[in-house]
C-alpha cells in the first residue's frame, strides 16, 4: 500500500475525526430493504400472543388426559390396547367434532407418503436388498392401525371417519368451551421391524439370542392440536414432519412377559410387584450415590436372555404434564440409575441398554443424561420431571418426554471408535435435551422442524463442549455450514419452511444445523452472550408448557435484550442467500503536517525513485558524456537550483499556520496517524457484521468489529475508515471463523497466494489412510501383550 497524503493546511481536527467515524464521501448509496421491519410478514398481535413474543392475556390451550391399558405379544410382536382420553376444550368456541391422530397408518399400504415418495436406481451407486424390496413390495407387511371400537363412556358407539393418519370423531352434542368429553378407543398393530422398514419406533431382533428388543413410540391414538394458529393441526402424517402434541396426564398399565423390564415416560407405580426385593433395594442405594447404580446387572440380563418366561407381568407408569408417552421392554436389558440435583430438586437419571451395547454405555449414558439436565436446565428452565431415561437399540435417535431412543453400538469385541464414542455423546444430549424442546416448550414439530431441532442442536453443542472441551461440536460453528450454504439457491429451502417441504438430503442442515449456527452467531457475533442467554432463557421461561410459534421466538429474542434482528431472521431464517464478504481494496492516507523540511524531503525521494527507469539507468552508462557536461557555458541559474531545499519564506509561511492550530491540532499532527480506508463488499447477498484483523508491521494486532447496520445505506459495498498509530501490513476479514463466508480467497489484503493443493502418495490401497470410522482401540486390541487389557475391552 502506498500512502497518499490528502490532508491539506486547512483540514481541521473534528473534520478528521469525522471521516474516521463514518464511510468517505465517494461511497455510493444503495436503497434496499435489508433492515426494513418484518412488519406483516409476521402474524398480527392478538390477545392470545402479544407484539413482546409472550402468551397473551386471553391465551389458551387443550388438555386431553390418557387412561390406556396395553398387551405386548412378543411372540406376534403386535400390541393390542384400550384407552380413555379425557378432552377439555379451553377454545372460546364449541366443538362439533375431534381429530385424532394415527401416526402408525405411515406405514399401512398405500399411504400417501409411500406412494408421493420419489425414488430412483443410480447405476452407480447401486441400491441395498432393503430398499428394492421396498420398491418391489416385498417388504410390506399388515402394518397400520386397527381400530375396533370407538365409543363414549357411556359404551355408545361413536362414529368416527378414517383419513389415513388422521381420525374425526363426531361428537352428539357440541362440546363447549370449560366442557370435556370422554371417549374410549380399542385398537391393535404390528410393530414395526426396524430393520427391514425402519422408522423412529419398533423392534430389534437379536439373532445370536433370539430375543427381542422394542422401542415403542407414536404406537395410541392421540389427540391432535386445535389451537388459535390453525384450529386442527390434522396436516398428514408423511414421516418427515414430526408432531404436535397436547398436553395431559397419562397412566399406562402395560403387560408384558414376565422376565421383561419396561421404562416409560413417568413413574413407576408398582415397583414392590414387577421388581425383585434385590433390585428394589439398589434402587434405594442409587438414590445416594454420584455414579450409576446397576438395578439390573448385566448378568442378570445374560441370564435372561437364555431363560423363558413364566407368566405375565403388567407394569404401572404415570405422568403428569407431558404432550407423549413412550416405553421400552426387553428381557434384554441391564439398567442402571443415578440421581442428580437439578436447582435442588432429585431427579432420577436412567439407561436401559442390553449387553452388546458395553462397555460404551455403562461408562457412559446415564452420565450423560445426568449431564444434559443440568446444562439445559441452566440455559432454559429447570427440568420438571422425575426421571430421564436413555434407551440402546436400533432407533438411532429419538425423543420423546422422559424417554429418548439412542445408537451407537460397540462392536462385537467391545471396542469403540472415537467417531462411535463422540457419537453416542451427542446423541444422548440431544436426544435427552429434547425434553426441554418440544416436549416442554411444545413447538408444533409438524410445520416447524427448525424450532425445536434447531435449538437443541445449538444447546446440544454447548453442552457437548461443557462436557469435554476439546469435543468436535461442529454443530454450531459457521464454517461447518460452509459446503450447504454454496447449494445452489434452487437446491435448498429457507429454514421457515414447511418440514414435508424441505428437498432430500438438506433436511439436517436446514432443521438443524443452520438454524443452530444462527443462534450461535446471533450469542457470539451479533446480540454478545449475556444479552443472547437473558433472551434465551426469557423464551423458555414464557413457553414452558405451552406452544409458541416463530413469532413468539423472534419477537421474544428482541424483546429481551433490546436488540432489532429483523434483519437477520429475514436474512438468516426466510433467505437462502450465502454469506460472501471481500476486501476489494485498501486505500493509505496520512495528514500533510505541512512542515516544509518534511514536505521537500518527501516529494525529493520520491522524485528520486521515479527517477530510477530503466532508460536513465542505461543512458548512465550509454550516454558517455552530455552537451552541458562538456560544455559549462552552457549552464545557469537553474543547473545548480534545488527546488527541494527549504527557503525563509517556506519556514515563515509555516509558522503562520502553526500560530493557527490549538495545542489538541498540533497533537494529531505530531501523531503521525495512519489513516487506511477499507473497501468492502458483500458479494453473497446475506447480511453478516464485519469483522476485520489488522496485523502491524510489528507483528502486534487489533481486532475491529463493526455491526452489521452498516450495511442498512448500501447491502453492495461499503467504505470503512480505520486509524492507528502504527503501520498496518495484513487486513484480513473474519479472522475468527465467526460467518459462513463462502470463499474467503478475497478475505486478505494484500492477498496472499492461495495454499497448493496437496494430495498424499502411497504404494498401495489402504495404506496409511484411516477414516472417521478408524478402530484405533481394536488394533490396539489385537497388539496387546499376553496378560494386559485395553482400556474399552469387554471384561
Amino acid at each position: 500500500m502506498k500512502k497518499q497524503s490528502i490532508f491539506t493546511i486547512f483540514i481541521l481536527h473534528f473534520a478528521l475525526l469525522a471521516i474516521a467515524q463514518r464511510p468517505a464521501a465517494t461511497t455510493e448509496y444503495n436503497s434496499n430493504t435489508r433492515f426494513e421491519q418484518m412488519g406483516t410478514s409476521l402474524p398480527t398481535p392478538n390477545t392470545f400472543r402479544t407484539a413482546a413474543g409472550s402468551p397473551g392475556k386471553d391465551y389458551w390451550q387443550q388438555k386431553a388426559d390418557y387412561d390406556i391399558k396395553a398387551e405386548l405379544d412378543d411372540s406376534k410382536q403386535s400390541i393390542t390396547a384400550t384407552e380413555k382420553i379425557t378432552y377439555t376444550n379451553n377454545a372460546p368456541e364449541e366443538l362439533r367434532y375431534l381429530w385424532l391422530q394415527l401416526d402408525q397408518n405411515l406405514f399401512a399400504k398405500n399411504s400417501t407418503s409411500s406412494t408421493s415418495r420419489q425414488s430412483a436406481l443410480n447405476p452407480t451407486t447401486g441400491a441395498s436388498f432393503n430398499t428394492l424390496g421396498t420398491m418391489a413390495g416385498a417388504n410390506e407387511k399388515d402394518y397400520g392401525y386397527k381400530i375396533s371400537a370407538v365409543k363414549d363412556v357411556l359404551g355408545k358407539d361413536l362414529k368416527y371417519t378414517i383419513n389415513e393418519t388422521m381420525m374425526r370423531v363426531d361428537l352428539p352434542t357440541p362440546l363447549a368451551k370449560g366442557m370435556t368429553f370422554t371417549l374410549q378407543v380399542d385398537w391393535k398393530f404390528n410393530i414395526i421391524d426396524l430393520k427391514s422398514v425402519g422408522g423412529r419406533s419398533g423392534f430389534e431382533l437379536f439373532p445370536k439370542d433370539g430375543n427381542i428388543l422394542y422401542e415403542i413410540a407414536q404406537w395410541f391414538p392421540r389427540m391432535a392440536v386445535y389451537d388459535d394458529v390453525n384450529g386442527w393441526q390434522h396436516k398428514q402424517f408423511l414421516g418427515q414432519g414430526e408432531f404436535t402434541l397436547v398436553f395431559g396426564d397419562y397412566k399406562l398399565a402395560l403387560t408384558v412377559p414376565n422376565d421383561m423390564i419396561v421404562g416409560a415416560t413417568g413413574e413407576l407405580q408398582n415397583a414392590k410387584d414387577v421388581l425383585t426385593a434385590t433390585q428394589i433395594k439398589r434402587w434405594e442405594q442409587a438414590k445416594n450415590t454420584k455414579n450409576p447404580i446397576a438395578i439390573v446387572t448385566q448378568e442378570e440380563a445374560e441370564a435372561a436372555e437364555k431363560g423363558k418366561p413364566t407368566g405375565k407381568k403388567t407394569w404401572i407408569y404415570v405422568a403428569k404434564n407431558v404432550r407423549d408417552f413412550a416405553f421400552a421392554a426387553s428381557r434384554k436389558f441391564i439398567w442402571d440409575a443415578m440421581q442428580v440435583d437439578v436447582e435442588g430438586k432429585k431427579v432420577w437419571a436412567m439407561s436401559l441398554y442390553p449387553k452388546e451395547a458395553n462397555p460404551l454405555w455403562g461408562q457412559y449414558s446415564t452420565r450423560l443424561v445426568a449431564h444434559t439436565l443440568t446444562s439445559y436446565s441452566k440455559r432454559s428452565v429447570a427440568y420438571p420431571y422425575p426421571v430421564a431415561y436413555s434407551v440402546h437399540g436400533s432407533v438411532g435417535g429419538m425423543e420423546y418426554p422422559m424417554m429418548s431412543f439412542n445408537g451407537a453400538r460397540p462392536e462385537a469385541d467391545g471396542t469403540y471408535s472415537e467417531g462411535t464414542k463422540n457419537f453416542l455423546i451427542s446423541v444422548v444430549i440431544h436426544e435427552v435435551g429434547h425434553n426441554f424442546f418440544p416436549m416442554i416448550v411444545n413447538s408444533d414439530e409438524r410445520q416447524w422442524s427448525w424450532m425445536d431441532e434447531g435449538l437443541n442442536t445449538f444447546l446440544e453443542s454447548l453442552s457437548c463442549l461443557e462436557w469435554d472441551r476439546n469435543f468436535p461440536a461442529n454443530g454450531i460453528e459457521p464454517q461447518s455450514i460452509v459446503g450447504y450454504m454454496k447449494i445452489d439457491a434452487t437446491k435448498q429451502n429457507s429454514i421457515m419452511s414447511s418440514s414435508d417441504n424441505i428437498l432430500p438430503g438438506t433436511f439436517g442442515p436446514n432443521a438443524y444445523s443452520k438454524p443452530a449456527t444462527g443462534l450461535n452467531i446471533l450469542r457470539e457475533s451479533v446480540m454478545g452472550r449475556e444479552l443472547f442467554d437473558y433472551a434465551f432463557k426469557e423464551y423458555a421461561r414464557r413457553w414452558a408448557f405451552k406452544s409458541p410459534t416463530p413469532a413468539d421466538f423472534f419477537r421474544t429474542m428482541e424483546d429481551a435484550s433490546g436488540v432489532d434482528l429483523d434483519w437477520f431472521w429475514k436474512g438468516w431464517f426466510y433467505g437462502v442467500e450465502p454469506a460472501d464478504q471481500a476486501i476489494a481494496n485498501v486505500e493509505w492516507y496520512g495528514i500533510d503536517s505541512q512542515d516544509p523540511t518534511k514536505q521537500k524531503a518527501t516529494a525529493k525521494a520520491d522524485a528520486a525513485e521515479k527517477a530510477q527507469t530503466l532508460s536513465n539507468i542505461r543512458n548512465k552508462t550509454d550516454i558517455k558524456e552530455t552537451v552541458v557536461e562538456a560544455d559549462p557555458t552552457m549552464k545557469d541559474f537553474y543547473n545548480t537550483y534545488d527546488k527541494y531545499a527549504v527557503t525563509d519564506g517556506d519556514k515563515k509561511k509555516y509558522e503562520q499556520y502553526l500560530a493557527t492550530l490549538g495545542e489538541d491540532d498540533k497533537k494529531l499532527i505530531e501523531e503521525g496517524k495512519n489513516f487506511y480506508v477499507v473497501n468492502l463488499k458483500n458479494k453473497g447477498g446475506l447480511i453478516m457484521p464485519i469483522i476485520i484483523k489488522m496485523v502491524f508491521e510489528d507483528g502486534t494486532s487489533k481486532d475491529v468489529r463493526i455491526p452489521a447496520e452498516i450495511w442498512r445505506l448500501n447491502d453492495k459495498e461499503v467504505k470503512k475508515t480505520l486509524v492507528t498509530t502504527k503501520k498496518v501490513s495484513k487486513f484480513k476479514l473474519d479472522p475468527y471463523h465467526e460467518i459462513p463466508d463462502i470463499d474467503t480467497s478475497d478475505n486478505t489484503f494484500p492477498k496472499e497466494p492461495e495454499q497448493p493443493t496437496r494430495f498424499q502418495a502411497f504404494k498401495q490401497a489402504g495404506f496409511g489412510r484411516g477414516g472417521s470410522g478408524s478402530n484405533p482401540m481394536q488394533e490396539a486390541l489385537k497388539n496387546k501383550p499376553a496378560g494386559t487389557q485395553t482400556s474399552g475391552e469387554k471384561k
